[in-house]
């Protein structure tokens, strides 16, 4: 008998509790609550979102974060405004697990907060949820002041991955932040427009490396017909390694028989990732020029990379 009724939740009982005087009995009650799993347990839960204990919200915040609907996403947004910015951190961070797209009409009434991380982080929520009714206003917040609020936009636009964005997310490659431009770049990964792999390739040349690396790995990504394999091969001579390995990565799936020899000579870096990457972008492409360069690195230190070159070995060659 004492195991029948254990998982029974007392929200009667928790109510009180989260009326308690004494913080602690609240922040006890609060876990309770988003353990139950009960959809009541949000409005139990929305009544502390004003506690004077910020342990107490920083709590209901995250156990809000266990619940999707409008409902919770609610209150999540009011705890964004919180004075105790772990507050209203952990409430920007439980937004986004946030999966019910019913909640995307109130989150885009608060992307007129005055807030720049209010909308920022509300954005972040929009982009997991696709709503389509979240374009324009993602587009609009593409003139936003604050750089971060024009990084979760794009966030939103590319996350649907609608052909008629491109042209909105090429302007934003241009941007006079990084972090955004990076943004776009990877965002435009999805197109297989000729206009997309313009820019991409351009983006290649950005002054910014995070820029170059992403703009490699969307070019791979995009498999667009128009790509010339040209600029991302000059890409191998780039002075980081992040952004010679993403080119690498890339001109294996583009199977760019013209770059095979060129990566090969990635097999000496001393860096063992892009020498892993370099293995694997061989054996996709399977260019018998290259076997002399793989059977060389076979006895390569690292293990990852001597898997690779097996693989890579073990591939018959397509460019005879």
């Amino acid at each position: 008998m004492s195991g029948l009724f254990e998982d029974f939740v007392d929200l009667d009982a928790l109510a009180d509790e989260i009326a308690s005087d004494d913080p602690q009995r609240r922040r006890v009650a609060v876990l309770a609550l988003a353990d139950s799993g009960e959809a009541e347990a949000v409005w139990l839960l929305g009544r502390l979102v004003g506690d004077p204990d910020a342990g107490v919200r920083r709590q209901v915040a995250l156990g809000l974060g266990t619940f999707d609907g409008p409902a919770s996403a609610g209150f999540l947004v009011t705890l964004l405004s919180d004075a105790d910015s772990a507050v209203a951190a952990t409430a920007a961070e439980s937004l986004a697990e946030i999966k019910d797209a019913a909640a995307a009409p109130h989150l885009i009434e608060a992307l007129s907060d005055t807030s720049g991380f209010i909308r920022a982080a509300v954005l972040r929520s929009l982009k997991e949820l696709r709503a389509p009714h979240a374009l324009g206003p993602a587009l609009d917040a593409l003139r936003d002041n604050e750089a971060e609020v024009r990084i979760q936009a794009v966030g939103v636009i590319g996350y649907l991955k609608r052909e008629d964005t491109v042209p909105a997310l090429r302007a934003v490659a241009d941007d006079g932040d990084p972090l955004v431009r990076r943004a776009a770049v990877s965002a435009l990964g999805f197109s297989h427009t000729a206009g997309a792999a313009e820019t991409l390739a351009r983006a290649l040349d950005d002054d910014d490396w995070r820029v170059r690396e992403s703009a490699a790995e969307a070019l791979g990504l995009s498999r667009a017909p128009h790509i010339d394999a040209g600029p991302l091969i000059g890409t191998l001579d780039d002075d980081y390694w992040q952004v010679r390995l993403k080119a690498v990565r890339s001109l294996g799936q583009l199977e760019a028989a013209e770059a095979a020899l060129r990566i090969a000579e990635s097999l000496q870096h001393p860096e063992a990732n892009l020498r892993k990457e370099a293995a694997a972008a061989l054996g996709q492409i399977a260019h018998p020029a290259t076997r002399p360069h793989l059977e060389a690195a076979a006895a390569d230190p690292d293990a990852d990379v001597r898997k690779n070159v097996r693989w890579a070995l073990s591939r018959p060659d397509r460019h005879l």
